[in-house]
């Protein structure tokens, strides 16, 4: 099985097992080893107390991004450190875009950076994320 074929199987069975990233309304526009763009819409369900997105809205969906990206080799792999840094506001019917960077892949850890930005192109969040890979392959 090619890389390309491996990584949409093995996001495939995380996704239609992820009742969370579901209920954001993630879209998975691409699935790549290392590399995930996902995208979804803001909804009123989402906003805080000043009318903006809610801080986990942007973080769940990066979350989600490291998830994706990282387990898309095919080795099963958990977080284990993520920050992440709101840099513009967020307000409901902005549609949010991952973009990845895998910046380290070893034999037990990657270390991935994540962009979050709306529909005009703007950065709303950058996320940081370390992994650590179980060295056990996902059976898809």
């Amino acid at each position: 099985m090619d890389a390309s074929s491996l990584a949409t199987r093995v996001v495939d069975a995380m996704y239609n097992n992820d009742p969370f990233s579901r209920w954001l309304g993630i879209e998975r526009v691409e699935d790549h080893p290392g590399k995930s763009i996902l995208r979804m819409t803001v909804r009123a369900e989402m906003l805080n107390g000043f009318g903006l997105a809610h801080g986990g809205i942007t973080y769940c969906l990066a979350d989600s991004a490291l998830a994706f990206a990282s387990n898309a080799h095919g080795i099963q792999s958990l977080s284990v450190d993520t920050s992440i840094a709101h840099v513009a506001p967020v307000k409901e019917g902005d549609v949010l875009v991952t973009d990845v960077e895998e910046c380290h892949l070893g034999q037990r850890t990657g270390f991935y950076h994540i962009t979050v930005r709306n529909q005009h192109g703007k950065t709303v969040a950058v996320f940081h994320g370390t992994v650590f890979r179980t060295g056990k392959p996902w059976e898809v």
